[in-house]
């Protein structure tokens, strides 16, 4: 059976998001066919930290209204929640769903803010690459999951949307050491699809009204799109978004983990419905700076000449010193503390520990981290 995405064109976020949506949803019969009166709709969005709505680093909060009124015309309880990057505590989430614009949209609606910072362990057998999980107790006490993801590039990951953004069920610090254990791409990529696999999401959501292009997840650029896009599989709705932007499956971990599987991955798997493809014409989406280093799984060489070649292609943080305010957050969300304060409070980075995650760069609020290719890297890797 053949997954089913919906794509709807909405231009603004001053246009009807919610009659979109409702269109949209009514190829599965509407919200009430996910939603049953009296349950908990976690509503996971996008908070990966505190900016506006305007920046395009967080899900609108036109969406998120939209969805959290369709919720409550079926009769269940929205509770708007996400584990953002750096600690997950209330003040933290207090702060977020402020500069969102996600707190106006409670007191608009009624709708709940999350504010439990709770955390469970549990046992995951069926997954590939882990065997245990560290939840947000968010998660574990909803009835429905609804992600409304952000259509946005990726630094390490390429691509960021359905899939990825369940990496926020992962309580705040500890998601650093998921990436610590997980340093290489393609077990990074399978970890998300084990996560994804374990939420199972009645329904996910993308905003690409406005997504980012560039060096995402954060510091990138607003890029219109006008796209709501819906599927009840997460794997196929990346799979539409992706195309809809030029990004061809190979160059998206996510996605190439997810066919490894046997899951959604090609567009000739998926039965696309709502408005005309033609509507998007997408051209010359900037995709970061990425290189996949696949390659090098495949030849019999010891782990130190591989080590040699991967820090002479992969992409590296450069620390722009005159854009740094010595916030120090780098530092504190570095997974293998690769990076350290220099004697004028300003950020200088160990190559050789650095794991090129990024998480310096996504969660820098100033934008004063970088995305720099080496010269091999630029030569000898497309």
């Amino acid at each position: 059976m053949q997954a089913k995405v919906v794509l709807k064109f909405c231009p603004d976020y001053t246009a009807d998001v919610e009659k979109s949506l409702r269109e949209g949803l009514a190829e599965w019969g509407g919200m009430p066919t996910f939603v049953k009166p009296g349950q908990k709709v976690l509503l996971k969005v996008n908070l990966l930290m505190k900016k506006r709505p305007e920046e395009a680093v967080t899900t609108h909060p036109s969406v998120v209204e939209a969805v959290v009124r369709l919720v409550q015309e079926a009769g269940g309880i929205p509770i708007i929640g996400d584990s953002p990057g750096g600690p997950y505590t209330v003040g933290a989430l207090q702060a977020i769903y402020s500069k969102s614009g996600l707190r106006e949209v409670a007191e608009r609606t009624g709708a709940i803010l999350n504010e439990d910072v709770g955390q469970t362990t549990l046992q995951y057998p069926e997954g590939k690459i882990i065997k245990s999980l560290t939840v947000t107790n968010c998660v574990l006490n909803a009835d429905v999951v609804i992600p409304i993801s952000k259509l946005k590039t990726h630094g390490m990951m390429t691509f960021t949307g359905a899939v990825k953004i369940l990496f926020g069920v992962i309580p705040g610090l500890l998601k650093a050491e998921y990436h610590l254990k997980m340093f290489k791409i393609s077990d990074f990529a399978d970890l998300l699809v084990d996560i994804a696999a374990w939420v199972k999401p009645a329904l996910s959501i993308m905003d690409g009204v406005v997504g980012m292009e560039g060096d995402g997840p954060s510091a990138g650029k607003p890029r219109n799109i006008g796209a709501l896009i819906m599927s009840t599989d997460p794997f196929a709705l990346d799979v539409v978004a992706t195309d809809l932007i030029g990004l061809i499956p190979k160059k998206v971990p996510t996605i190439m983990a997810a066919r490894a599987r046997g899951l959604t991955s090609h567009l000739n798997e998926i039965e696309l419905k709502g408005d005309a493809r033609s509507l998007w014409r997408i051209q010359n989406y900037i995709i970061p700076k990425a290189v996949s280093t696949n390659f090098l799984d495949m030849v019999p060489l010891p782990e130190s000449v591989k080590n040699f070649v991967l820090n002479r292609v992969r992409p590296y943080p450069k620390f722009e010193h005159e854009m740094c305010v010595g916030c120090s957050d780098c530092v504190n969300n570095c997974p293998p503390k690769a990076v350290a304060m220099n004697e004028n409070q300003r950020p200088l980075v160990d190559l050789q520990a650095c794991i090129r995650c990024f998480c310096c760069q996504e969660l820098c609020p100033h934008h004063a981290v970088k995305l720099c290719k080496p010269w091999l890297g630029r030569k000898f890797i497309k």
